[in-house]
């Protein structure tokens, strides 16, 4: 983008923050009070199409975006007033900002597959109740990444905060390359044992319900138990994805869409993913590098393109690293327990 212009300030795109605000919660409530009003088991095939679904209108936001931008950027004296503004050029670059940054998105949710199915396995939730918990997380995930972006957007106009996303960042990739692997232990989670300093928890599911009335005392069930946890989980892995995203492009706008659009796909992403994972036990090294790579594109490379790394090259090496650590996962499998040299 031009280097300390905003293409889309809030005070003329307030109204595309509403509409696209207003499309989540339509989709959303679709979701749950049609498709999904009664609990039940979410098929392999459920799971796909969900997942085709959010993909494709992902891509058809996109190319909506690029039609509109074009168009939008055209028609605004703000920025044909700048010398050599070409507007379908810079339509170009927020479409191909907007697919990185859901690239991105999406493959740093690979992680969240991971933790919720440990999480799961470890409060023993029936698969049939397993949506509804992912779906009220899904809407508090957005509630706080809303809040994330919003602050993102406020501190990347300090020049020192982009030093320190950007060496976050690299840490980070550092520590998935590199750390030990810590299991969940929920027991020790902060949440968790306040939940359970103020509010009593019932040892069994009372079908899909959150909360249970017991001898006039409200109860919490397993399933709130299990909510918390996700909500907290998912704000670290937002601390990550957050600037990550930062690091692709500095519009509040693309990184609204690009994020919630990973974020609503997330849920099939699981019922479609959960069961081979472990078969992609290579990709958590292709996330580092990526990491690494947003890193120094943040704080450094940026820069040294003369104020912008070119977001086609950006797109080609996220895609490639992804593409061959899935690509090695496959061609050399994890060695199976039962193999391992006692």
């Amino acid at each position: 983008m031009i280097e300390n212009i905003t293409l889309f300030p809030f005070d003329q795109y307030w109204w595309f923050y509403g509409v696209f605000t207003l499309f989540v919660v339509s989709m959303l409530a679709l979701d749950l009070g049609v498709f999904h009003r009664k609990a039940h088991d979410v098929s392999f095939r459920e799971a796909a199409t969900w997942s085709v679904v959010w993909v494709v209108l992902a891509m058809l936001f996109c190319v909506g975006l690029y039609y509109y931008s074009a168009w939008a950027f055209a028609r605004d004296p703000r920025l044909m007033a700048i010398a050599g503004f070409d507007a379908v050029a810079a339509a170009r670059q927020v479409g191909l900002e907007f697919l990185t940054g859901y690239l991105v998105e999406e493959t740093l949710s690979v992680d969240n597959i991971f933790i919720f199915a440990v999480v799961f396995n470890y409060f023993a939730i029936p698969a049939k109740y397993q949506h509804r918990v992912l779906f009220f997380g899904i809407l508090g995930a957005i509630v706080f990444r809303v809040i994330f972006i919003a602050l993102g957007a406020v501190l990347m106009q300090f020049h020192w905060v982009i030093w320190v996303f950007g060496g976050f960042l690299v840490v980070t990739g550092l520590k998935l390359l590199f750390a030990p692997e810590k299991p969940i232990e929920p027991e020790k989670n902060f949440m968790i044992r306040l939940l359970r300093r103020f509010l009593p928890v019932t040892p069994e599911l009372d079908g899909q319900k959150f909360f249970l009335r017991k001898n006039g005392v409200l109860h919490a069930t397993p399933l709130l138990v299990c909510l918390v946890l996700l909500e907290m989980t998912d704000i670290i892995f937002a601390i990550d994805s957050v600037p990550a995203i930062f690091a692709i492009t500095k519009e509040p706008l693309i990184v609204f869409t690009s994020n919630i659009f990973a974020i609503l796909g997330l849920r099939a992403m699981f019922f479609l993913l959960a069961g081979v994972m472990h078969k992609f036990h290579l990709l958590k090294y292709g996330l580092g590098i990526v990491l690494i790579f947003v890193g120094l594109k943040m704080a450094w490379l940026n820069e040294a393109f003369g104020g912008k790394f070119p977001i086609n090259w950006s797109l080609g090496i996220i895609g490639s690293v992804l593409a061959l650590s899935v690509a090695a996962s496959l061609i050399w499998p994890a060695r199976s327990p039962a193999h391992e040299v006692k």
